[in-house]
């Protein structure tokens, strides 16, 4: 690849991963040693009991009887978080990238509520922000076939967000042509008291959800209602079929590799081959890939 050169960077903002640093940074940013993948999970364990805890602290009769109890297992939860927080911060290359990242954000966010709540008890609700980042996590059970189909998946749709959007904009002429003559045919009388209410009606009826709050009664009414519910089935697999046709053409010019929670030092981006020697994102050299068969150095 072109871009095969460590990226230019301000070196009083760089911290180089070595020793300590880099045994930590491969236990709670990677997951293919042994020690990552308890890291993960542990995290797991405890994000569920603390959101556990939370809905359990909501309830009037629980919280009457252990609410001293809920409250003292939330701060644990809340200190485990804190010192995983700072722990992230130190062992990564730039610190500032992470904590304003889309994850260093809702790591922030997890242990805030229950600081803040000192100060403004209304906001100790907010502590189940925290499931936001299962998301990190979902990588150690090492289903790496789903991660594959799910990037893949991703680039689909993303080839094929024209062609939606242009069946989405006849859709919408659609269901505003058919919700005015609802309107015109059943009239207010009927339920259909505006036009934007019967393209309502027309919206429920052509994606086949039909609530049944408003039901056309007159002949004419019920028979264009017949038509649109049939013209829904045909319209609910287009989508689908511009999706699947991209997926294959995308799986004949493109051989997916077996991505791995392998992360970049520089720009902190996940999922590069075992085999891997440079960033895909910016271009960084990678360092030797640790996986769980051996250990982390």
């Amino acid at each position: 690849m072109e871009q095969n050169s460590p990226p230019t960077s301000d070196p009083m903002h760089d911290k180089p991963l070595a020793g300590w640093r880099l045994r930590l940074y491969t236990i709670i940013f990677e997951a293919d040693t042994r020690a990552g993948r308890l890291f993960d999970q542990a995290l797991i364990a405890v994000i569920l009991l603390s959101i556990a805890v939370v809905m359990a602290d909501s309830v009037q009769a629980v919280h009457q009887v252990y609410g001293r109890v809920l409250n003292g297992l939330e701060w644990i939860f809340t200190l485990l978080f804190t010192a995983e927080y700072i722990a992230r911060l130190l062992c990564v290359r730039r610190p500032l990238q992470y904590a304003t990242s889309f994850f260093g954000i809702i790591d922030l966010v997890a242990v805030l509520p229950t600081y803040l709540a000192l100060f403004f008890p209304e906001l100790h609700a907010l502590i189940d922000v925290r499931v936001l980042r299962l998301l990190r996590v979902f990588r150690i059970f090492k289903l790496a076939a789903y991660v594959a189909e799910y990037q893949f998946l991703g680039r689909a749709l993303a080839a094929s967000g024209r062609k939606i959007l242009v069946f989405l904009s006849a859709v919408v002429m659609v269901v505003l042509v058919m919700g005015t003559v609802m309107y015109v045919v059943e009239g207010p009388g009927n339920g259909f008291t505006s036009i934007p209410t019967s393209v309502y009606w027309a919206i429920s009826t052509v994606t086949t959800v039909g609530f049944g709050d408003i039901t056309p009664k007159t002949d004419l009414g019920r028979l264009i209602a017949s038509f649109m519910m049939l013209m829904g089935w045909g319209i609910l697999a287009v989508p689908t079929g511009i999706v699947t046709a991209e997926m294959a053409a995308q799986r004949r010019h493109q051989l997916l590799q077996t991505p791995t929670t392998r992360t970049c030092h520089e720009c902190l981006t996940e999922g590069h081959a075992a085999d891997a020697n440079f960033c895909f994102n910016c271009g960084a050299r990678l360092p030797p890939y640790q996986q769980q068969a051996g250990k982390a150095s």
